[in-house]
């Protein structure tokens, strides 16, 4: 895969707003619902102007609706705090918006009918999708269960971690060595040695070793920027000192600035200084997600990309007997859904409450419905283990007696 480098302005990734015309009726004849729109850190694109004066002009305009649209706030469970109307509104919005993305849960046997004869592999994000958003980020810790769950669902596909922390911090939350680890949104990936000979000698990938002295590749396509990105965490850390709540996080190839525990009448003034400083350096890009904004290299790489380089590091890329199913809850997990969407194989299962505009092709609620799937597939995988190649799928055990064992 050739990479690609533009060294333009920073980048302002505006959301889509979710289209009513998306919210039309279920395909449930196909495993593929139709897809909407990406509202995906590719999508919408503003250049941020160099002239003195014009930034202030952008960022009024349009900087602070954008940090408030990508960071819906989480549904409020105390009923004292919603009202009877707007909580049953909200739900109605969010079982229409399930017609076109359904639980894949409810839909498991869809699933199952697409993975039959096929390979399964798995890749997860992990905050929000693992575990749950927390005020903290570094306490977003997963629990035993799901980490069972993980590991269990492991024994049986490929499985990686494709995450916006770094490689090293996501590590420490999920320590299995079993799995595939890819930090920084994908711009650093620890995963298998790679089956093809051609792709050995890229100057990105290199053969080490892990912790458990197993011979593995190691590919950082943004290598050169880390001298970079550690200029501009300390920057950060600088020019916001001041602001109470705002937490700053080195992800290696990327930083995050967290912004959810900053006063909503302080998002401006956060937005402001990230964008005020990142207009010197032409080689990055801010993008959002939900409370943060990320400083990221300006490269030709995402998570749909790191997709692709591990299934060709599994020599599975090529391969028509393979189905890839990618779970995640944000916005960078667009470039993913769109990759399998693109590519006509496998699908995305987006997590989230509330109503999305996604290329996803399922939807899950939230993490504690992710550990459900994964146990799902996992007693699925050793039920088609015990039939032969002559028996069909009972597709009203699997949805009555898999998902509910």
């Amino acid at each position: 895969m050739e990479l690609k480098s533009n060294h333009g302005s920073p980048v302002l990734t505006d959301p889509v707003h979710l289209s009513k015309l998306r919210l039309g009726l279920p395909s449930n004849i196909t495993p593929y619902p139709p897809a909407a729109p990406p509202y995906s850190a590719s999508g919408l694109h503003l250049q941020i102007p160099r002239k003195k004066g014009i930034l202030d002009d952008v960022r009024a305009n349009g900087l602070l609706d954008a940090m408030i649209a990508s960071s819906p706030p989480r549904k409020k469970l105390n009923k004292d705090l919603i009202s009877e109307s707007q909580s049953e509104e909200t739900d109605a919005a969010y079982r229409t918006w399930m017609m076109s993305y359904p639980s894949a849960l409810s839909s498991f046997h869809l699933i199952a009918t697409n993975a039959r004869c096929k390979k399964i592999a798995l890749f997860l994000d992990y905050d929000g999708t693992l575990s749950p958003i927390v005020d903290n980020p570094d306490h977003a810790f997963m629990s035993s269960k799901m980490r069972a769950a993980v590991k269990e669902a492991a024994k049986y596909f490929p499985t990686a971690i494709i995450s916006g922390r770094s490689r090293s911090k996501v590590y420490e939350f999920v320590r299995l060595p079993e799995l595939y680890y890819a930090g920084s949104h994908g711009m650093d990936i620890m995963g298998p040695v790679r089956e093809s000979d051609s792709v050995d000698d890229h100057p990105d990938c290199i053969k080490t070793t892990d912790d458990q002295g197993k011979e593995v590749h190691l590919f950082q396509p943004a290598s050169e920027f880390l001298p970079l990105i550690d200029e501009v965490y300390n920057s950060l850390i600088d020019i916001t000192n001041d602001i109470i709540g705002v937490k700053i996080e080195n992800n290696k190839f990327c930083v995050s600035v967290h912004y959810r525990n900053v006063d909503h009448k302080m998002w401006d003034e956060v937005g402001k200084r990230v964008f005020g400083l990142l207009k010197d350096f032409s080689r990055l890009r801010v993008t959002h997600g939900r409370k943060v904004l990320e400083v990221r290299p300006v490269i030709d790489w995402n998570k749909g990309k790191a997709v692709e380089f591990l299934l060709e590091s599994l020599g599975l890329n090529q391969r028509d007997d393979v189905l890839p199913i990618y779970i995640g809850d944000d916005r960078t997990d667009e470039d993913a859904f769109k990759f399998l969407q693109k590519s006509n194989r496998g699908f995305g299962i987006l997590v989230s409450t509330i109503p999305k505009e996604t290329t996803a092709s399922y939807s899950l609620r939230d993490p504690s419905e992710v550990q459900e799937f994964l146990k799902s597939l996992v007693r699925w995988k050793k039920l088609t283990a015990l039939q032969t190649g002559d028996h069909d799928y009972n597709l009203d055990f699997i949805n009555n007696i898999i998902l509910k064992e």
